[in-house]
């Protein structure tokens, strides 16, 4: 079995193993679907430098400000449009 890590290199670049798919991207925040659950990225001026979906690799570049696990995908979860469109 192959093993998640992720390697951060001076808050400027993190390079993010088990990656399946990224469900969102902007120069502020990423949302990404791992083999086991999902993870969050915000910062600044971020920008995908690679993403290899077969190697299950996602290195992305910018000013990082924090990292986050979630239990489940982010397409799951719906985030906060999905409590706006419940609530008219």
């Amino acid at each position: 079995m192959e093993n998640h890590y992720i390697t951060l290199e001076n808050r400027e670049k993190i390079t993010i193993s088990q990656v399946l798919d990224v469900d969102a991207f902007d120069e502020d925040n990423l949302w990404a679907n791992l083999k086991d659950g999902g993870i969050e990225l915000t910062g600044e001026k971020l920008n995908i430098e690679k993403l290899d979906l077969e190697e299950g690799m996602l290195v992305v570049s910018g000013k990082i400000s924090s990292l986050s696990y979630t239990d489940k995908k982010t397409k799951e979860t719906g985030g906060l449009l999905r409590k706006f469109r419940k609530n008219p």
